[in-house]
């Protein structure tokens, strides 16, 4: 089979298309032949060697995949051969197969493609968790999104709307703010300028936010601690801009407001009947057409290059996968 394999650490013009030997599933395990593969920024850490878990060389990239299954390990009743899946391996998504334990693997609905499948599971269990157990959001509430228009910046605008707040949606261009028009928001706010603080009062009577959602971190983070509301919170997802900020107690204290860690892996690990049972209700959103996923880039597996360069660009617009083969 081919797979996209790391075999040193750098950009993504290191690593290499290549022909690897086809998979069995072990105990427990499923085969899935894959069809796309999603692409996230922690992909984009792992093969450069700055990720918080890094898998022993060579790897293949890639914890996110849709597909069907081929292959049952011993053990293995709950699937069947020719299940459509979506699955999420820690790594080695980005080739024709992959084995995977039947924790990380789920059904589709049936109006569900395989490009869908691929980018759903991160953004949405991240973003509905987030604002769900860690946020305790309310309707009317106001939700400040920054990186909006990245997947799990949709996602949370989405979620947002959905759960009934206000949601301001804010990002670094008008481009991505027309781009994220598409999920509705109550307001667009482009901080290009550097002028987020004062945008966000403008837009809230003064008051601030009452969520703030950031995958962003660095200068926004350290904007958006001026600019949260009396027992706001702010949700902390990630750090795209490559500076991981500091929180200044005092203005913690002055605000009323609190810093809260957003961990998806650890969340699944601590609380795993939660965890479901979100995993469970995005599902069923879906079903009803409550969510609507868009996938806006879609690169051959051969481009992975220019499908990397997305992210390292900084050009991330709603959720970027890699076609494996055709449906």
């Amino acid at each position: 089979m081919k797979a996209l394999v790391c075999h040193s650490y750098g950009t993504s013009e290191n690593l290499v298309l290549e022909n690897v030997n086809d998979l069995a599933p072990d105990k427990g395990q499923v085969l899935v032949e894959v069809f796309a593969a999603s692409l996230n920024f922690p992909d984009t850490l792992q093969i450069q060697g700055k990720y918080q878990f890094q898998p022993p060389m060579p790897f293949t990239p890639g914890s996110e995949v849709g597909g069907i299954v081929r292959a049952l390990g011993p053990g293995v009743s709950e699937f069947q051969v020719g299940d459509r899946v979506m699955a999420t391996p820690s790594i080695g998504g980005m080739a024709e197969q992959v084995v995977v334990a039947t924790s990380g693997v789920r059904k589709i609905p049936d109006n569900m493609d395989f490009k869908t499948a691929a980018g759903f599971a991160m953004v949405y269990t991240t973003s509905y968790h987030a604002l769900k157990q860690r946020a305790n959001i309310k309707p009317g509430e106001t939700l400040l999104v920054l990186g909006a228009s990245g997947g799990v910046g949709m996602a949370a605008v989405e979620l947002g709307k959905m759960m009934g707040a206000r949601v301001i949606a804010a990002a670094s261009s008008d481009e991505k703010l027309d781009f994220v028009r598409q999920a509705d928001p109550d307001e667009l706010l482009n901080y290009g300028d550097g002028e987020l603080k004062e945008k966000v009062k403008a837009l809230t009577d003064d008051k601030g936010a009452d969520v703030i959602y950031d995958p962003v971190g660095g200068n926004l983070f350290d904007q958006a601690t001026r600019c949260i509301n009396w027992n706001g919170r702010i949700l902390v997802v990630g750090f795209t801009s490559g500076r991981i900020p500091e929180y200044k107690a005092n203005l913690a204290l002055l605000k009323g407001a609190s810093m809260v860690g957003v961990f998806l892996g650890r969340f699944r690990k601590e609380e795993p009947v939660e965890y479901e049972k979100n995993f469970a209700e995005l599902l069923e959103f879906y079903r009803q057409g409550k969510l609507k996923p868009i996938i806006t880039q879609t690169f051959a597996m051969e481009e992975y290059v220019a499908a990397f360069n997305v992210f390292s660009e900084r050009r991330v617009m709603g959720k970027v996968v890699l076609q494996i083969r055709q449906e």
